[in-house]
């Protein structure tokens, strides 16, 4: 701890007896003096004590100080002897290194010469040795030093080639680059490649390529490579997993075989595609193309599939610097034939298929499909009738049948979702969106106009008139078959034409033909409303045929047991059934406008019917429960406005069997004070008690 004074002085103070002023005993200060002057005394000494040594020990570090630099000086002077040493031994190695460099310049510049002249002496052997004919060098005659042999033969015949033709022929008699022993050893090596490629030798293959490899016969021994790697190796079925089996095989041995393993590997895919898959694929189309139009799409699609897939996978390889290219060409090569006209077979066969499709589906009908016209004096004749319910000419008879059929629909599109798949695939990008507009032009023509649109017209043409007694109304089946179809047709356009056109001029285009087929269904749709005149007229032959004049004034009135009338439940049934077929076939807003219209006319009807009798107080109550019924009727419509015309006509019904002192009274009500009163005073007439003083001035 650190040294304090203060608490040193009061330690010694505690410790000296009677040196402290709280301890047992009195407190003796000349005690404390004199331990205090002794202690002092033995501070002095230990001081000395302590001086004396600091003193020696600062001599003898000052000793020892002088000794280590005197050390450091010595080893100082020793250290630059030594690297003076240094430099004279490095001068001297650089000395005898530039000697020893100039001595192998000399000697290479004689021994160069002089090998080059044994290996002429050598070349001048062996080059007499082939003038001679006789070929007795052990190079020559051991099989086993083919690889000299092979290196002097080159030598051999890059001298004959470099000598004129005619010396050549005047000094030995023939030319040595002429098939001699230069093509012997060069079949000899290939033959040898061959050997060690079918026993599996991989170094002895490699040893081989390299000798060839100067030689002109390497293409050659290359294909022999490539030959032989294919055989066996297309048995089974599936030539395209094979061949990409064996590219796999290959591509693991090329590398240890030869120099430019990228180069082999490419010629050997060629070699695949333009033989092997190139037979294949004409095996499997020609058979098809002029007689089955069907197979011949589905035999290009999937073959031009499985060929792009096969393409994918070598593109894992190195076959040099653009393999996306060449493995392009190489499909190009195969397909193109095919791929020039594809569109037109497309179209062709959807063209023939999809009629097909329809016109077996109309002989499964036995239905004759017939021109039925839209405009001029047919046209005329239905707006005549419509205005004046008068029959103009008979209405075709279609026997409740719609002529639409999910199965046709279904088959249809998926004919197209199969053409716009191949179209996609087989098309050049640059034709591609105008070769979906033209398939999409075909699902128009046959699905929407010769199916869709010959229903339409021809459950127009079948719509009874307003007159007709137990009408049946099929119209509405073919709404609700065709809203079903359209919503197909509409997922198709979505899901698979339009990723086709979705960044091309021809989207406005489809856009647009897509517009027009909703619009003109739109219209036949609207013309269809003539539907809601035969339930009208329906409801009226019900009325007429069930509705009697005694059933609002009974001849007992005290004698009454109905709540309704038998004309009003089955006019409620009738209306009820005309509803939920309405629901059924519409969708949207549709079913509300046409269900406003329906109940408009509806309420009419029934206001209408209403101002036909007169009523005695018990038949007044007879029709409020009528109405009332209706008014049940009409809340399943949900349209507002309906419910609030049956609620006003129940209120005026009111007025049958109100009694005259409270006639004002009903008539100033919430739901009646807005009515014309030539509306009220028309119910009011209708009591049989009308003509009675009271009930005039009453209502006067």
């Amino acid at each position: 701890e650190p040294f304090v004074a203060d608490e040193y002085i009061e330690r010694l103070a505690w410790r000296t007896p009677g040196g402290g002023s709280r301890g047992g005993e009195a407190f003796d200060p000349k005690r404390l003096l004199e331990e205090f002057v002794n202690h002092i005394q033995e501070l002095q000494v230990m001081d000395e004590r302590i001086q004396r040594k600091v003193e020696k020990l600062e001599q003898q570090c000052q000793k020892e100080a002088k000794e280590f630099a005197k050390k450091v000086q010595e080893l100082q002077k020793s250290n630059q002897v030594a690297f003076q040493h240094f430099q004279e031994l490095d001068e001297h190695i650089s000395y005898v290194a530039t000697k020893v460099c100039h001595l192998g310049d000399q000697l290479e510049g004689v021994n160069t010469p002089r090998q080059r002249a044994v290996e002429a002496q050598k070349l001048m052997k062996y080059f007499n040795e082939f003038l001679d004919g006789e070929l007795k060098s052990d190079v020559f005659t051991n099989s086993e030093k083919i690889k000299e042999a092979a290196d002097i033969i080159q030598k051999l015949h890059l001298i004959a080639q470099e000598l004129p033709f005619d010396s050549l022929m005047d000094f030995c008699g023939y030319p040595l680059s002429s098939p001699g022993k230069y093509h012997d050893l060069e079949c000899q090596l290939i033959q040898e490649f061959t050997s060690a490629q079918r026993r599996g030798e991989i170094s002895r293959m490699r040893e081989v390529a390299a000798v060839l490899l100067h030689f002109k016969g390497y293409s050659h021994c290359v294909d022999v490579y490539i030959k032989q790697c294919q055989e066996g190796a297309f048995l089974r079925n599936d030539v395209f997993e094979d061949a990409a089996i064996l590219c796999q095989r290959v591509n693991k041995q090329v590398g240890d075989v030869f120099s430019n393993p990228e180069t082999v590997l490419a010629k050997l895919i060629q070699n695949i595609f333009e033989v092997k898959l190139q037979s294949y694929v004409k095996d499997q189309l020609e058979e098809h193309r002029k007689s089955d139009a069907e197979q011949y799409l589905k035999n290009l699609y999937d073959l031009y599939t499985r060929t792009t897939n096969l393409s994918s996978k070598l593109m894992e390889f190195n076959l040099g610097t653009d393999k996306q290219t060449f493995l392009s060409k190489l499909i190009k090569s195969i397909f193109i034939s095919y791929l020039e006209n594809y569109i037109e077979v497309e179209i062709g066969y959807l063209k023939s298929r999809s009629a097909m499709i329809l016109q077996r589906y109309y002989d499964s009908k036995n239905h004759q499909k017939r021109s039925i016209g839209t405009g001029g004096i047919q046209d005329l004749k239905e707006r005549i009738r419509q205005r004046t319910n008068l029959p103009l000419g008979p209405s075709i008879d279609t026997h409740g049948e719609t002529f639409l059929s999910q199965e046709v629909v279904v088959n249809l599109l998926q004919e197209t979702k199969q053409a716009f798949e191949r179209c996609h695939r087989l098309s050049d990008p640059s034709d591609l969106p105008k070769n979906a507009f033209r398939i999409f032009s075909m699902l128009v023509e046959f699905l929407c106009t010769e199916h869709i649109d010959y229903a339409l017209e021809t459950g127009l043409a079948g719509i009874p008139s307003s007159d007709s007694k137990n009408a049946n109304l099929y119209f509405l089946d073919v709404v609700h078959q065709a809203n079903t179809i359209f919503h197909l047709f509409d997922k198709q356009f979505n899901d698979h034409l339009m990723p086709l056109i979705s960044s091309s001029p021809k989207l406005s285009e489809c856009l647009q033909k897509k517009k027009d087929i909703i619009e003109q269904m739109e219209v036949k749709l609207d013309m269809g409303i003539d539907t809601l005149n035969c339930m009208i007229g329906q409801m009226k032959h019900i009325l007429a045929a069930e509705q009697k004049k005694t059933d609002f004034k009974p001849e007992d009135e005290n004698n009454v047991l109905i709540q309704y009338t038998n004309a009003c439940v089955k006019v409620c049934g009738y209306v009820r059934k005309q509803v939920e077929k309405i629901r059924n076939s519409m969708d949207g807003k549709n079913v509300d406008t046409v269900l406003m219209e329906l109940g408009v006319r509806f309420h009419r009807l029934i206001y209408e019917h209403l101002q036909q009798y007169s009523y005695s107080c018990m038949g007044g109550m007879l029709a409020i429960c009528d109405v009332a019924e209706y008014r049940k009727c009409a809340k399943d419509f949900k349209i507002a406005l309906v419910l609030q015309l049956f609620d006003t006509l129940h209120a005026l019904c009111n007025l049958l069997v109100v009694a005259p002192d409270n006639l004002k009274q009903v008539c100033s009500g919430e739901q009646l004070a807005n009515l014309d009163k030539n509306i009220l005073h028309s119910f009011v007439q209708l009591r049989v008690d009308y003509r009675s003083a009271r009930l005039a001035r009453h209502f006067s």
